[in-house]
């Protein structure tokens, strides 16, 4: 289809948004790549961060469509160069029982660490970008993936603004 593309939201924190948020993807026929959600630092709001594929048409319908809904207070295209954006991976490895000083050497280059280390396997704890991700995931196959859970996108636009202030701001005057 066309680029990824992220869309950052700021929605009321209540019962039922997120499964609008998601019906409406489902109605128009768009694929959620990540989703991410969680409250801000008011809690009357949630933060959501959706990454999808599509081309400048889809985009520019999918932030329409989702500031059209009752409990979205604001959706905005977050762009990549404009952006800090990160996922959080937890992943479960296989150990040999001796020495494992090739995954310390894994994990010592990708700024990885220890959570925990338990009978025949390490979990780790990463963040980086999607892609430092993913390739942290194809180097640790050769060791055996008992088990990984990764977060999905996190951006924040790297100007000044802050689209939860903006956005309670305006509905506050309405």
């Amino acid at each position: 289809m066309g680029n990824r593309f992220t869309v950052g939201l700021i929605v009321n924190n209540h019962y039922g948004v997120l499964n609008r948020i998601a019906g409406l993807y489902n109605k128009r026929g768009y694929n959620i790549d990540s989703l991410t959600v969680g409250e801000t630092e008011d809690p009357r709001y949630s933060r959501m961060t959706i990454v999808s594929n599509g081309d400048e048409y889809i985009r520019s319908q999918v932030v329409k469509q989702l500031n059209k809904l009752h409990d979205v207070k604001t959706a905005v295209l977050i762009e990549e160069d404009e952006a800090v954006s990160v996922e959080h991976l937890l992943i479960k490895l296989k150990t040999n029982g001796g020495s494992n000083s090739d995954i310390a050497a894994l994990l010592n280059a990708y700024g990885a660490k220890v959570m925990d280390l338990g009978q025949g396997f390490i979990i780790l704890d990463m963040t980086g970008s999607t892609e430092k991700i993913n390739e942290f995931i194809a180097k640790s196959i050769p060791y055996g993936i008992l088990e990984l859970c990764r977060s999905g996108t996190l951006s924040l636009t790297k100007d000044g603004n802050n689209i939860l202030s903006a956005s309670v701001d305006k509905f506050e005057e309405e």
